[in-house]
């Protein structure tokens, strides 16, 4: 096997190009340039190539080979676009101190220092920024770019991004690979969009292969995109897309961008609920006597509750109304004034920890000791005392934190809620996409759930939201659950009409399995209508109404979703269930 030096010096390394794609246009607006060894051999693969290089201490020299070759191979071509290539800091510093930069290697080779962008590598460690800093700007100065690459990994940093003014930078493929089903990896290069906008840099998102990661970095509004769907590594230049890609980048269809779960939705944690209802109230100690609860009393008319401490620590809790009413009593104040105040504590009070979860905190709210509601409850930080809270406080708090989340996420399907619904109603309006509003609920629920419980109603539910995400396409149809049995479905599937028929089909069938054996018989059951009338209700099933939306007809959210339950009255009328309607003709609605 030939050494590296061996290598360059008998022209063994040569170079191959794989194409960058701007979205905006579908141009192929550059290329990065790899080296290749020799084919066929253990040593063809760049990163063998590096891996022996590190083992001979000629990494350096490989690099600045690297590249004259692509740059040579490049100039070869009759081509005008731009050509990334690959270095370490200390690459980069080397070639800028010998000669400024590639611009004068460039030129005799038919390549305009402007079109040259280069590029730090993630493996590369930087000993000195402020020097390296300086080393980037005399880069532009001799007229090449300069980017960032991998960002989001090893020493591809915010700091580096700040401190180094990119003109693109390469988002890490890492993060764009299976994109478009992972919530975490769509919010962190969502941040990367923002910081980018900010900053003026151009993001490039690498590694794309599959067509859904494809369609959501577009929507991201991510600048270019190279990987193997929009074209692999070639000795010559690519000069047009895959239809795939070119399709894709034509479509007025939109990405449905990955659902958040439940834990990953906005929302406060416990500590913020607990700091928010937290009352800062003076505390006794074990030495104050039922005549100091009396004074604290009087002296803070609204104070639901005294503690008791012992050196910053609980030890019991009493409750105004209790207290009161038992010291009213005749002779009371005479005998127990002078007493202890733990007479007429709770010496078992409920305690909660200022760190708690949110979910630690609505616990509380299932515990079998309901007296909290009444006495209230202690907050400590750290163990020791810090303020009282009351039981009212808590349901309140709790209850405004779960409906707010429940407009992200619904607690019981997990489905997205009303916000992202909306969101994505206003991108396919904004778009100008045509896609299709499908309002979905249930006949005869109520019943159904008078008679068999709301957990079994729960159930149903669950099941429901089941049958509709089976019949959508993913990446094109966007589900979620308004809240009780109401349910949104945003297609962009052509066959939606038939995917809406195979739900109906399927629930109806699925829904007697939550009958009893005598019910199914008698093809329901028996109940009250909304006059407290006794009447007969078949099985639960589901009703849908459909609203086509040609681009340009609708003005946001709140017109489609005021169509669209127009439509889901009218096929709860319908024998089928299901009624299309065409938005023009509804554009007054509101």
């Amino acid at each position: 096997m030939l050494s590296i030096r061996q290598l360059i010096a008998s022209d063994a390394l040569s170079a191959v190009f794989q194409p960058i794609v701007r979205f905006s246009d579908g141009e192929i607006i550059g290329y990065e340039g790899l080296i290749r060894g020799p084919a066929n051999t253990p040593q063809e693969s760049p990163a063998a190539l590096f891996r022996q290089a590190a083992r001979e201490s000629s990494t350096a020299q490989l690099e600045e080979a690297a590249g004259r070759v692509c740059i040579d191979a490049f100039g070869q071509h009759d081509n005008h676009g731009l050509l990334f290539i690959n270095y370490s800091a200390a690459g980069i510093e080397s070639f800028v101190a010998a000669t400024g930069g590639l611009g004068d290697f460039a030129r005799t080779n038919g390549i305009e220092p402007q079109r040259l962008v280069v590029e730090l590598t993630e493996q590369s460690t930087i000993a000195d920024a402020e020097r390296f800093g300086a080393t980037v700007r005399a880069l532009r100065e001799s007229g090449s770019h300069f980017a960032l690459d991998d960002y989001g990994s090893a020493y591809a940093s915010m700091n580096l991004w700040v401190r180094l003014a990119p003109h693109y930078v390469k988002i890490d493929r890492f993060f764009v690979n299976d994109i478009a089903r992972d919530p975490l990896k769509f919010e962190a290069v969502k941040a990367m969009v923002s910081f980018a906008n900010a900053s003026g840099a151009l993001l490039i998102a690498e590694g794309i292969e599959r067509e859904a990661d494809l369609e959501i970095v577009r929507d991201l509004g991510i600048a270019c995109a190279q990987g193997y769907l929009l074209g692999r590594p070639g000795v010559s230049l690519a000069d047009r897309l895959p239809d795939v890609v070119a399709r894709t980048l034509r479509s007025e269809q939109i990405a449905v961008y990955p659902a958040r779960t439940r834990a990953d939705v906005p929302g406060e944690s416990g500590a913020v609920v607990l700091d928010r209802m937290l009352v800062h109230a003076p505390a006794l100690t074990m030495r104050s006597r039922n005549d100091d609860v009396v004074k604290l009393f009087n002296q803070a008319p609204s104070l639901h509750a005294l503690a008791v401490v012992d050196d910053g620590r609980p030890l019991g809790l009493i409750n105004r109304r209790a207290f009161m009413d038992q010291y009213a009593l005749p002779y009371h104040r005479e005998v127990f004034g002078k007493r202890p105040c733990m007479q007429f504590a709770n010496q078992t009070p409920l305690v909660v920890e200022r760190g708690a979860t949110l979910e630690q905190v609505a616990r509380l709210l299932t515990n079998d000791e309901q007296r909290y509601l009444s006495d209230g409850f202690i907050i400590t930080d750290q163990g020791r005392y810090v303020g009282l809270a009351t039981g009212e406080s808590l349901v309140r708090a709790v209850t405004e934190v779960r409906v707010e989340a429940a407009r992200y996420a619904n607690p019981l399907t997990f489905l997205p809620g009303n916000v992202p619904l909306n969101s994505h109603i206003d991108r396919l309006v904004a778009h100008g996409s045509e896609f299709v509003a499908c309002y979905v609920d249930l006949d005869n629920f109520k019943p159904f759930n008078d008679r068999y419980g709301y957990w079994q109603g729960d159930e149903v539910l669950k099941a429901t939201a089941a049958t509709l995400a089976s019949i959508c396409e993913p990446t094109r149809d966007f589900l979620g659950h308004i809240g009780g049995d109401d349910f949104l479905i945003l297609f962009q599937s052509d066959d939606w009409q038939a995917r809406v028929q195979r739900a109906i089909s399927g629930f109806d069938e699925l829904a007697q399995r939550f009958y009893s054996a005598e019910d199914r018989v008698a093809g329901g059951i028996h109940g009250e209508d909304r006059l407290a009338r006794r009447t007969f209700f078949g099985f639960v099933r589901l009703s849908a109404g459909a609203v086509r939306v040609a681009p340009g007809t609708a003005h946001g959210s709140a017109h489609v979703s005021t169509v669209a339950a127009i439509a889901k009255g009218r096929a709860k009328n319908e024998a089928s269930g299901f009624v299309t309607l065409d938005f023009r003709d509804f554009q007054n609605a509101r």
